[in-house]
């Protein structure tokens, strides 16, 4: 079947790719649908920012693909899921596009992805204070593409008449298409902060600087050329649909957190608990009283709970709530940010302390660092027997699970349950909080690469839910 696809990569981060890449969505989610094909958006990587932007502007939820968490069939599976005939997809890389593990090995890069999917490269280059040295530049990245995916260059921040004289140059002498030039737009830059570029929704007029960057991408670049480059990719072969995930005859109620300080969830993470058979009631813990009611399992993602610690921990009423249907022993999955808000105290860099839910003994401070960055695969730690003796967890023993770690913040008690591996050196360390009916911590997990993970968390879901059904009977 034809998959239409192309990545947008870049030799380095910071080269414009977010921005090139929400401009060209626009342009061509206003296309598209004048031919009636459907436009889908994926990020190379764990990172949850970018796919928010991405759902902005094209109105349907991006997707994480990334060679850590899954292994080349599952990406194949994950990225057919949904797809139709002749719908385009646009995968938006991550870093530099050879930089994958530990930034020296080309595993889990941008181009690794590429490789998998034989996706077309359209490589964004910030010639900015370049000339001819940009020619080098190109051809080392030539050099380095063995499977010759690279199929055409966006020159960023320079004017067009000297874009112009480049592009003469490239094609010249590598003949690799330059497909326009990006003139420097400081006033549609998207902002940074220490987690990543700001959230969508604390962009001003985001709908209009987008707009904007992409009247300037359709009068400087040949979009028509670069839809082209997509359309030309190799054919898909028909086998590789992703299969559902085997449903639970019984529903379950799963209240999520969803408001501006915990919003970092990976779709696909999503997508299977829903097949699995949760239905997930969203709640915001800065501004909601307490739970929805009726609730079996609470899911509690990463975010920004650093930057509402004040409106956080006001909502006492919402902390009452989430402690008190822990203590009753609903199951819970905390990652990151949601496992920070389950602690007694959060500490800013000027320590002041915000109260908070008050499960986990302990207060976390903002170190002013990245703590743990990285990649990691979490199996039970052997030299911990508590999971041993009776207390189970949702991972099983001889399984692990794969996840991503990135915070500022740090807990004077991150458990002890699991061991965290990184990839590629081997350091490791002692995290997660876990028994029978929770799992907090630091990492992000990525569920796909552990279906059973999920199935026991639901599994616990619809023993509570039965449980509590029983005592309202009595």
């Amino acid at each position: 079947m034809k998959l239409p696809r192309m990545m947008i990569a870049a030799p380095k981060s910071g080269s414009g790719k977010t921005m090139i890449t929400c401009a060209l969505l626009e342009l061509l989610r206003e296309y598209l649908e004048t031919q009636g094909r459907k436009l889908s958006a994926f990020k190379c990587g764990p990172d949850y920012i970018d796919p928010m932007f991405h759902r902005e502007i094209i109105g349907v939820p991006s997707r994480n693909l990334d060679c850590f968490f899954s292994e080349e069939d599952q990406i194949k599976e994950l990225f057919a899921y949904g797809q139709t005939e002749n719908g385009v997809s646009v995968i938006e890389g991550v870093m530099g596009l050879y930089d994958g593990l530990g930034g020296v090995s080309e595993e889990a890069s941008s181009y690794h992805l590429a490789r998998i999917l034989k996706a077309p490269i359209l490589l964004v280059v910030d010639a900015k204070g370049m000339g001819r040295s940009v020619l080098p530049l190109l051809a080392g990245f030539l050099t380095y593409d063995r499977d010759h995916l690279i199929k055409g260059v966006i020159l960023n921040r320079v004017s067009r008449s000297f874009g112009q004289n480049l592009q003469a140059e490239i094609e010249r002498e590598l003949k690799l298409p330059v497909l326009g030039c990006f003139p420097e737009q400081k006033e549609l830059m998207l902002e940074s902060r220490h987690l990543g570029l700001k959230l969508p929704g604390e962009v001003d007029a985001l709908r209009k600087r987008v707009r904007e960057a992409a009247d300037v991408l359709k009068q400087n670049v040949d979009w028509e050329q670069i839809l082209a480059l997509a359309d030309a990719a190799s054919d898909w072969p028909d086998d590789g649909r992703q299969r559902r995930q085997d449903r639970s005859e019984e529903r379950v109620r799963i209240g999520i957190a969803q408001d501006e300080a915990f919003c970092f969830y990976y779709e696909d993470n999503l997508r299977i608990l829903r097949e699995m058979g949760a239905e997930l009631v969203p709640f915001s813990p800065l501004r909601d009283e307490r739970l929805p009611d009726q609730l079996d399992g609470l899911l509690l993602g990463g975010g920004y709970p650093e930057l509402w610690l004040g409106q956080l921990s006001e909502n006492a009423s919402m902390q009452r709530s989430i402690r008190k249907v822990l203590e009753r022993g609903m199951p819970s999955i905390a990652e990151c940010g949601g496992f920070l808000y389950l602690h007694d105290k959060l500490e800013d860099q000027n320590g002041i302390g915000y109260p908070m839910c008050g499960v986990i003994p302990g207060t976390c401070q903002d170190t002013g660092r990245s703590v743990r960055f990285g990649y990691v695969t979490l199996t039970l730690n052997s030299e911990n027997n508590d999971w041993e003796s009776g207390e189970n967890t949702f991972l099983m023993p001889g399984q692990d699970i794969r996840a991503h770690e990135f915070h500022y913040y740090d807990s004077p008690n991150n458990g002890n349950v699991c061991l965290a591996v990184k990839p590629l050196f081997g350091r490791k360390w002692e995290c997660i909080h876990a028994g029978e009916d929770h799992w907090w911590g630091f990492p992000h997990l990525y569920f796909p690469s552990n279906p059973q993970f999920v199935q026991n968390f639901i599994t616990a879901a619809i023993a509570y839910k039965n449980c509590q059904l029983r005592k309202n009977v009595r």
